[in-house]
């Protein structure tokens, strides 16, 4: 039986913390953007609301903004006292108990319901913000019965917010999904900014559910409705390529984040100077998509230009953040002396502007850590190891506990690379405990999962590793992630641990889903691939199905043999089953004859090649 040859690393869940999508500030403008920057109630209309709010809101919990002086808010609800009279009517009411009819609603009693639910949010009272938020939507919807209405679509955007930080996200996305239904770009740029905002707080939304294709598929729709609003050489449009590029990147297809992150640097060579801070942003992902895809060489150009220009700006900590990514580009060329220097030098930046127990100190000791055990210097790993994990075990204050669950798992898996397997499960379960289900984390708890699955098979643990395993599968099948490459390789040793528990039926299902899923994702000829069918023959030759686990293990020799060579000790491994397979069912291996013009058409392709070399 075949195990995962590159096992099953964890990564982080690309998306947002479920509030208002980084785009959102951009329709501020268009839907009461003084109301939203800088505007305020009188302070008559804002004392008896508040004052009206004690029966209801705990002491202490109103926002710092409703205690603060306001400005005159020069709106017609300033200058008109009949909109004074309604706030404060309202108020009156509602400080008496009772609940206010929509007829008494002013359309001006909106503005102030939505400012009101974002002081709310902004001090962690999410639950009367939200019911403020509602209230400010009915406001919005009854004056846009007929027309398209800006500010019930930044209302929606609130509402979604606020559903988020309460974990309700398929109210959130309904929202959400109900905001982009309502601009119509036929009547001009603000509305198609307004749809594109909703796109992409949706798209955010998605992500934080690990649902990374449909948080794609609103990135998308949104890039391309804010092209035709803007056009393509906008900067903005730049940023919100460079912004679904690194969606791209957190799915792994690397060629689609290619595309739009070199579309985000024509956009900004076009509007900036040669190194603005945006450009060495591109560069910084091309960098990273590049390693990704293998092409070391093209990783160090982009990261090393990114580099001087943000030295020559003035961004000392971003310099070594570049410099770390720069030393994993020379670790994987083998260059350990270049590797060790950057390294070396972005931990002296990081301890001299952020003190010697930052989690950026840690994160760069772990790159030193497994630096040295590739080199085989493992008493030197082994301590920057355990100097990693004792600023773990006490980081500074405000670290996020995912910075800390991340760094634990890398460290885990060098003492995993060093056999010492129980050390490296604990690691990962102290990481998987401080993620604690997180909703914006699945993906990542997934793979942490899946680690802990195969660290338990190796210690033939198999019961809590075919557990973990079905947790890993669970959860990638919630996120939307039945096709992907990660997806095969869980159910591959999930089938692994189901053997080594004697289900087998079970474990040719797990097999035949890995072989389809794999097939799809990396062909038939891939080793994940060859492995799964390999997997799936002794499991039907188990089962007794003899003709289906020969059919299948032939398939296997043919394809080592053409890859690997007939002298090759996994072929004959295959080959040894293979004939064992086949004197049990009293047949023979059948050989694919190969035509004399195939023969010929190969060879003279390998002489035209040698020539060319020569």
């Amino acid at each position: 039986m075949e195990s995962s040859s590159n096992g099953t690393p964890s990564r982080r869940s690309f998306g947002s913390d479920g509030e208002e999508s980084r785009i959102d500030s951009e329709l501020r403008h268009l839907v009461g953007g003084e109301l939203m920057t800088n505007s305020e109630i009188v302070e008559e209309a804002v004392d008896e609301i508040d004052n009206s709010n004690n029966a209801v809101i705990e002491p202490g919990k109103l926002s710092e903004s409703s205690k603060k002086s306001r400005k005159p808010y020069n709106s017609q609800l300033e200058s008109s006292p009949k909109n004074r009279k309604s706030v404060a009517r309202a108020a009156a009411k509602k400080q008496r108990g009772g609940i206010v009819d929509q007829e008494e609603d002013s359309p001006e009693l909106g503005p102030f319901l939505l400012k009101h639910a974002r002081d709310l949010m902004a001090s962690d009272n999410h639950r009367m913000a939200l019911k403020y938020a509602l209230r400010a939507a009915k406001v919005f919807e009854r004056m846009s019965e007929r027309n398209p209405s800006l500010d019930l679509v930044m209302t929606l955007h609130v509402i979604a917010a606020i559903h988020c930080r309460l974990g309700k996200s398929d109210e959130a996305i309904a929202s959400l999904q109900k905001s982009i239904e309502i601009p119509d770009v036929k009547l001009g740029r603000d509305h198609a900014l307004a749809k594109f905002s909703g796109c992409m707080q949706l798209g955010d939304t998605y992500a934080m559910l690990g649902q990374l294709g449909n948080s794609i598929h609103f990135y998308t729709a949104g890039l391309n409705i804010q092209k035709q609003a803007l056009g393509d050489t906008d900067p903005r449009v730049g940023e919100t390529c460079r912004y679904l590029a690194e969606a791209h990147v957190q799915a792994m297809q690397f060629d689609e984040a290619e595309k739009l992150c070199r579309m985000a640097l024509d956009v900004h060579g076009e509007n900036g100077e040669p190194s603005s801070l945006e450009e060495c942003a591109d560069r910084r992902l091309m960098g990273l998509i590049c390693d990704s895809k293998g092409d070391h060489e093209a990783a160090l150009e982009h990261l090393l230009l990114a580099s001087m220009s943000m030295a020559a700006n003035g961004h000392e900590n971003e310099v070594a953040s570049v410099d770390c990514s720069i030393g994993d580009i020379y670790l994987s060329l083998g260059r350990y002396d270049e590797a060790v220097m950057a390294y070396q030098k972005a931990l002296s930046v990081f301890k001299l502007s952020k003190g010697d127990n930052h989690p950026s100190v840690a994160a760069v000791l772990v790159r030193l850590a497994d630096l040295y055990n590739k080199t085989g210097k493992f008493k030197e790993s082994r301590s920057h190891c355990e100097n990693a994990l004792r600023i773990y075990s006490r980081p500074t204050q405000g670290t996020a506990s995912e910075e800390i669950a991340s760094g634990l798992a890398d460290v885990s898996a060098i003492y995993e690379s060093l056999s010492e397997h129980e050390h490296a499960l604990k690691l990962l379960q102290r990481a998987l405990k401080m993620y604690s289900d997180a909703p914006g984390h699945q993906s990542t708890i997934a793979g942490i999962e899946a680690q802990i699955g195969v660290l338990h098979y190796i210690l033939e643990n198999y019961g809590a590793s075919y557990t973990a395993f079905k947790s890993t599968i669970e959860k990638l099948r919630a996120c939307g992630e039945k096709k992907s490459a990660f997806y095969g390789i869980a159910l591959n040793q999930m089938g692994l641990a189901c053997v080594q528990r004697y289900a087998i039926n079970e474990a040719a299902e797990l097999f035949e889903e890995a072989k389809a899923v794999l097939e799809q994702e990396y062909g038939p000829y891939h080793p994940e691939t060859l492995g799964v069918y390999s997997n799936l023959a002794g499991t039907y030759d188990a089962m007794g199905r003899l003709n289906e686990a020969i059919e299948l293990l032939e398939q296997v020799v043919e394809i080592r043999e053409a890859k690997l060579g007939t002298a090759n000790p996994d072929v004959d491994d295959e080959k040894r089953r293979l004939a064992e397979l086949l004197k049990e069912s009293g047949r023979v291996r059948s050989r694919k004859a190969k035509s004399l013009e195939h023969l010929l058409e190969a060879n003279f392709h390998a002489l035209k090649k040698d020539a060319v070399h020569e």
